[in-house]
């Protein structure tokens, strides 16, 4: 597809997303969603970039041209905008943000009324509609059929409630020392709030966005700064959320952050032994390391892998009737709390473990050992699909009986193929990569 990428439509703001392409994609997504109407109503959220302001007009003209009623609730995390499209029983939800991405881009990310994101099939139709300009231009309307506006500033309530809810009520954080990282982000009114509500003594950094500063140098891509706060004020436990904070990384009492996969796996047992873990498995993508595979079979649970993509995590968890998932970046899924991958929802349940075993977070959090994974890029000047690589099956073959897992991929963005190799032996996967190397330059 030309506009939509793996989650949604992103881009440089004002370049590939301008105003004008905002209206046709929201006059499109309304086109789309109008089908199945049954209230008129879209909810649309953002995150702190200012460019929101832009993307959020462009996006209330397109909707309200075509008959559509708005919802504009500002900065908000994404899961909230999941939560609450649902929630005021709207047709839709847009959430305004390029997740992790520096302030320059933005991205839109849609939402069905039932707080689920798109599949590829739904993203397929509306860019058909979106090229179709003889249909954007017949599906105007005029009169009273023109759709109206309107800005809620008090459901930011809904959500504090939704996700405090969340978290055992046996429990409390009182006497817990939390390090919150906001990114300047979509966060940064509702976590600080979250976990003060239920007593932690939160210090909280990078909550004052100024249109620019989401995610710079802060936030789950860049935690070495919760770290040494963390050490600094003897906390224990760091938390960082991204700018639109659906991913979560946590660092533990020592500065030192948390792999995605061993919070994953720590998660996911302790789920089960608090009985409210669904399928008995948990669902990753083709990224993770197998090491949280085996810990999993050891504790009598299973690992079921997708492509990368939360989206696609949550459509296997649906399609398996599980309730835990996600991606070692930091995308956790607690489907029976969040529509989409939460940061404060994941938050809430890392603590709740902690609180449940009295173990500090360094010993709770490290339940196994990773094994040694080695990541590849190279440039390619074609993407040749990978089985009509001569050759490429006769090389992997000797790699795969020394039990090394592989996983080639081109990259969706960019002229590159992604190597990823893993095994037991750091030597073996060293040398391995070595061989895999200098095929894949030769043949590309």
């Amino acid at each position: 597809m030309k506009l939509f990428g793996t989650d949604g439509v992103r881009g440089l703001a004002g370049e590939f997303l301008d105003a004008i392409t905002v209206m046709k994609l929201a006059t499109a997504a309304g086109v789309y969603f109008r089908k199945h109407s049954t209230t008129k109503r879209i909810l649309v959220g953002k995150d702190t970039r200012r460019s929101g302001y832009m993307i959020e007009n462009a996006l209330v003209s397109g909707l309200t041209s075509i008959g559509y009623d708005v919802i504009q609730i500002g900065p908000m995390p994404t899961p909230a905008i999941a939560y609450l499209t649902e929630s005021m029983r709207c047709d839709a939800g847009i959430m305004i943000s390029a997740s992790h991405n520096s302030y320059e881009d933005n991205g839109i990310k849609f939402f069905d009324n039932h707080g689920d994101k798109l599949d590829s099939a739904c993203e397929a139709e509306i860019e058909k509609i979106f090229f179709d300009e003889q249909r954007l231009i017949s599906e105007q309307v005029t009169g009273k059929k023109i759709g109206a506006s309107k800005r809620i500033d008090d459901v930011i309530g809904r959500y504090i409630v939704s996700i405090k809810s969340s978290f055992p009520k046996d429990l409390s954080l009182h006497g817990l020392r939390i390090v919150l990282d906001c990114a300047n982000g979509a966060g940064y009114k509702v976590a600080p709030t979250i976990l003060d509500e239920l007593g932690a003594d939160v210090i909280t950094i990078n909550n004052e966005p100024n249109g620019f500063n989401i995610n710079e140098n802060c936030g789950a891509l860049h935690p070495a700064q919760v770290g040494k706060i963390v050490k600094e004020y003897r906390a224990d436990i760091g938390i960082a959320l991204d700018g639109d904070a659906d991913r979560l990384v946590v660092i533990d009492e020592n500065g030192d952050v948390i792999d995605g996969d061993k919070l994953l796996g720590a998660l996911c047992v302790f789920l089960n032994n608090e009985g409210t873990l669904k399928g008995k498995a948990c669902v990753a993508t083709v990224m993770s390391n197998k090491a949280l595979e085996d810990y999993l079979k050891s504790n009598g649970l299973n690992l079921i892998r997708t492509d990368v993509g939360d989206k696609h995590v949550l459509q296997e968890m649906k399609k398996n009737s599980i309730n835990f998932g996600g991606e070692q970046s930091g995308h956790i899924i607690f489907s029976d709390v969040a529509k989409t991958g939460d940061g404060l929802a994941s938050a809430l349940q890392v603590l709740a473990l902690i609180l449940r075993t009295g173990k500090k977070a360094s010993e709770a959090l490290n339940p196994f050992e990773l094994y040694p994974q080695l990541l590849t890029n190279l440039k390619v000047t074609e993407k040749i699909p990978l089985d009509k690589i001569e050759g490429l099956e006769d090389i992997l073959k000797p790699i795969r009986e020394k039990g090394i897992r592989d996983l080639i991929r081109y990259s969706g963005t960019e002229n590159k193929i992604r190597l990823l190799l893993e095994g037991k032996n750091k030597k073996d996967v060293e040398n391995s990569m070595d061989v895999l190397v200098k095929f894949i330059k030769k043949a590309l």
